[in-house]
């Protein structure tokens, strides 16, 4: 698969800040966003906003994750494109795969914020999917580690405070590499890509984000065989059925002194 060349995250603006009555006229750094146009063998199907950047972890995530193949070997290549204002993402895939995927074609913007805008059927959106394998269990300290570790593996939030990130989590080892993107499942799809593409079982390990669980981010995390999500923020009850239904361990409120389980706590131990 071919290296995208490097892209800017963030770009220097001026502002005026006001604090306290005060107004200092200063620079600062804003998150970049731009469209990716995911094209499948010179079809397009989906054009998304997204931070510039691992844009071959997110085609190989996002076509895992919506279910556009089954297997990784099922992706045979992926070319990114950068131009001045948006980038071109070709993917090619088993062909069998490709005849199905014309049925999903979607070929509409994906917003930032959305998860599931796009599908164009409740079928497409809401699909069945097998329960989860048993994966790790995860201790309340080494969870808790984690997540004072990810606050400082963080480098484009740091900079802009507007972007999400997922980790890759395997206990006892702490987070193993941290994708981030202006829109929460992009980050998502990112780490489930570079998880992939590393080739690291995905029985071993967890995944942490920094965003809410809303239900595509347990869909995604399930469809590929992920057991365990564990987000700093809220839940949606859409979210925590699925989980149930899927057998995934769901953490939401994860912070560095509390958290919830909403969903199959026996992975948490």
């Amino acid at each position: 698969m071919a290296t995208e060349p490097g892209s800017p995250v963030s770009s220097e603006v001026n502002v005026d800040r006001w604090s306290r009555g005060e107004v200092t006229h200063v620079a600062d750094q804003v998150a970049e966003e731009r469209p990716i146009a995911l094209v499948y063998h010179g079809v397009p199907h989906v054009v998304m906003l997204a931070t510039p950047a691992d844009l071959e972890d997110f085609a190989v995530g996002f076509t895992l994750s919506e279910g556009l193949v089954e297997r990784p070997d099922e992706i045979r290549s992926v070319e990114v494109t950068q131009g001045p204002e948006a980038a071109d993402v070709k993917i090619a895939v088993a062909w069998e795969r490709f005849s199905g995927l014309l049925q999903r074609r979607r070929n509409l913007t994906g917003r930032t914020g959305c998860g599931l805008c796009g599908a164009e059927t409740a079928e497409d959106a809401i699909r069945e999917i097998p329960r989860v394998a048993p994966g790790p269990e995860v201790s309340v300290a080494g969870l808790h580690e984690a997540i004072e570790q990810l606050s400082t593996l963080q480098p484009i939030n740091a900079r802009t405070g507007s972007v999400h990130a997922a980790a890759w989590v395997i206990p006892g080892k702490g987070v193993q590499f941290v994708r981030e993107d202006v829109g929460r499942h992009n980050a998502l799809d990112k780490a489930i890509g570079a998880l992939v593409r590393s080739g690291a079982e995905r029985s071993e390990g967890y995944m942490l984000i920094t965003s809410r669980a809303s239900f595509e981010m347990v869909q995604k995390s399930a469809t590929v065989g992920i057991s365990f999500l564990a987000a700093f923020s809220a839940p949606t009850a859409f979210a925590v059925r699925l989980a149930h239904k899927t057998g995934l361990t769901l953490v939401a409120f994860a912070r560095r002194d509390r958290h919830v389980v909403y969903a199959h706590p026996e992975r948490l131990v």
